[in-house]
């Protein structure tokens, strides 16, 4: 008998009006594939949180854990070692709506695709991922345009 798969929850919060009902799902295809797509195999159950907020709580969190006193798109915080054993609580995503809708219009995108996109990205960061050095980023990128590829998506990265 094959062995089961441990579960991996991705626990969506909601602390914003706005944000569509089927994200829930749009998030966890998201992780699941960024997950597959890194080679990273679940050690035990693991769960991840989803915060989708607004630009005023991403601020604030960006202020407080990274000195920037503005918005941004996504934020990661890990709770497991960069590329260690994929088990137990993993970290938290935050998303800001009014920055994701914004730039998913300013670069003729869906707002789904966007949000799938930083959803990997982010996940990635909680993997280990970074693009902090410019081969990590080209790394990062292509390992992104891999999994979004795989799931229909165009390459956010092409000009």
């Amino acid at each position: 008998m094959p062995k089961a798969t441990p579960p991996l929850e991705v626990a969506v919060i909601r602390n914003a009006e706005g944000w569509p009902d089927h994200f829930d799902t749009l998030a966890e295809k998201a992780v699941l594939a960024a997950l597959a797509g890194a080679g990273a195999r679940l050690k035990g159950a693991a769960e991840i949180s989803v915060v989708l907020t607004d630009d005023e709580e991403q601020r604030a969190l960006n202020a407080q854990w990274r000195d920037k006193d503005s918005t941004t798109n996504v934020l990661s915080f890990p709770q497991i070692e960069p590329f260690g054993p994929v088990t137990g609580l993993l970290g938290d995503i935050t998303l800001a709506r009014e920055t994701l809708e914004r730039e998913a219009a300013d670069l003729g995108k869906s707002l789904d695709d966007h949000f799938t996109h930083l959803m990997v990205h982010g996940f990635l960061h909680i993997l280990g991922y970074d693009h902090i050095a410019d081969d990590e980023a080209l790394q990062m990128e292509g390992l992104e345009t891999q999994i979004l590829a795989g799931m229909g998506i165009d390459d956010p990265y092409a000009d």
